[in-house]
């Protein structure tokens, strides 16, 4: 086994990515240019049952002990499989699902309870409770979130509730909270560091955006205690080394960023204007607004975002907004409708005819997010005549993500009073060239596709590598940030504008249907 000292007895040549996602644990070496070397990756699973007090009432989550076994496994085979040395890993970058929620004892680090999952609304009644007190307009102004069991603040309070004996433990500082990066970097480093980094602290309700700290009046109103709290670091910068015997060498922890914020950082969203859209399940959008912060009037969160150089100051201030649906669309079309067997089909079957024939389609199967929030919009399909067919509805669906994706982008430039020179997007369904051509139409201006599309763990990977040189300077970073196609509006100002018109009259109809 490697002494702390055998880090460094080669040149180092990777960095290691730690990217721990809600349904799956990954590592990715990244060498000098930025580009993925060997990947790893292991699923583990998400527990959930309905919980008491009302049809809102869903709960969601996880083993810590999976996060940790799968995301150490995941490490330890990367550089096996890779052949990579211990010795040649400068550092190690983490990122992760946010919000989710783990409390755990300082002594064993054992946690206390299973993981609350960012999906849970386990803490629904909590936040109804602190509506009715007129508490979230404070609590609004200070964090940039709305009031919501999205994010950790209410799931630590219910485990304060509901777990005999847990509150006079954390407020001895027994048991420790943490994001599930401080979890790992808790175990990681055997429990030396209980940090965290300001994107992530900015995703809790207790951190202060404005001064980039635990906020002592935030603590009052949730009543969490201070003490349980981690120690908020810059994004790039020292959470510690990994234990030598868990990994083969004393690796340095260098980088932490929460993913959608890491995303935006390997995409280079870093001063005012700069804009990422993530496309999964549905579609996560980031835009920089630099230094200033910005109320938005659409329902748009504010956050941090990691700033050039992944310091946390000056700040980096962001606008974030959500399409609930957007890959989970194409995914009806498989499973609910049957028109195309695998989703990759998608794509050809929307291609066999030039446009939707009249077709639009608004997918408000769980509702509608910003900039319309209401929970009792239904999805529908209007425009369909004799002459309508599978391909019209597969091609409307595309346009139907685009487009929601372009309420979001309009929402964002208004809020901020800019227009976005661009959109720089990553994900799954960014491989589909079409969906990408319509966005650039819908939006009238270039989606630019990077080379690397994990751009994730790739954020997560700058970060470690800025903080120790191993990217040297922001020309590595930016060479690393390569764009592998830009997609350029097709469509004139006229075309775009009765899309946009016929959109908003769609959306409209599906408006208050339930």
């Amino acid at each position: 086994m490697m002494s702390a000292h055998a880090t460094h007895a080669c040149e180092p040549t990777c960095v290691l990515a730690l990217d721990q996602g809600t349904t799956s644990s990954r590592a990715i070496l990244f060498d000098r240019r930025g580009m993925p070397i060997a990947v790893a990756q292991e699923e583990f699973p998400q527990h959930t049952r309905a919980g008491e007090g009302g049809a809102d009432v869903g709960i969601v989550e996880h083993d810590p002990e999976d996060i940790w076994r799968s995301q150490l496994g995941c490490a330890r085979r990367v550089l096996a499989e890779s052949g990579t040395s211990p010795a040649a890993v400068a550092a190690i970058g983490i990122t992760n699902q946010r919000e989710t929620t783990i409390l755990w004892e300082r002594a064993t680090g054992r946690a206390v309870a299973p993981a609350i999952v960012w999906q849970s609304r386990v803490s629904a009644p909590i936040c109804r409770r602190m509506q009715d007190r007129g508490l979230e307009p404070e609590i609004t102004s200070r964090t940039g979130l709305l009031l919501d069991p999205y994010f950790s603040a209410t799931k630590i309070v219910h485990l304060l509730e509901t777990v005999p004996g847990l509150r006079a433990r954390c407020e001895s500082g027994e048991v420790l909270f943490g994001t599930v990066d401080s979890f790992l970097i808790w175990r990681l480093t055997g429990g030396r560091v209980h940090a965290t980094d300001p994107t992530n602290a900015s995703r809790t309700l207790l951190f202060d955006i404005d001064r980039r700290a635990w906020s002592d009046e935030l603590c009052r109103l949730f009543d969490v205690p201070r003490a349980m709290l981690p120690e908020v670091r810059a994004s790039a910068g020292s959470f510690g080394a990994a234990r030598a015997d868990l990994l083969g060498a004393a690796i340095p922890i260098t980088g932490c960023a929460g993913d959608q914020q890491a995303g935006g950082f390997a995409q280079g969203c870093l001063v005012a204007g700069d804009a990422k859209c993530t496309y999964g399940t549905g579609a996560f959008l980031l835009c920089s607004t630099g230094e200033r912060r910005v109320t938005s009037r659409a329902g748009l969160l504010t956050t941090l975002g990691c700033g050039p150089g992944g310091a946390s100051s000056p700040s980096n201030y962001m606008l974030e907004g959500s399409v609930f649906v957007a890959g989970s669309l194409v995914g009806w079309l498989r499973d609910g409708l049957g028109i195309i067997r695998r989703a990759a089909d998608v794509e050809p079957l929307a291609r066999s005819v030039p446009d939707a024939g009249g077709v639009m389609l608004v997918p408000a199967l769980t509702g509608l997010g910003s900039p319309h929030w209401d929970p009792h919009a239904r999805g529908l399909i209007v425009g369909i005549s004799r002459g309508t067919t599978a391909a019209h509805v597969a091609r409307a669906a595309l346009e139907a993500i685009a487009l929601s994706v372009g309420d979001v982008v309009m929402a964002m430039e208004r809020d901020a009073g800019t227009t976005l020179p661009r959109l720089r997007v990553d994900g799954g369904a960014t491989a589909n060239d079409l969906l990408m051509q319509i966005q650039a139409d819908v939006l009238g201006r270039p989606v630019e596709r990077p080379a690397v599309r994990e751009t994730t763990a790739l954020g997560a990977a700058l970060l470690a590598g800025t903080a120790t040189g191993f990217f040297a300077g922001a020309t590595a970073a930016e060479e690393a940030r390569r764009v592998e196609r830009v997609f350029e509006p097709q469509i004139d100002g006229d075309a775009r504008g009765r899309m946009h018109e016929r959109w908003r009259d769609a959306v409209g109809r599906s408006l208050r249907w339930a």
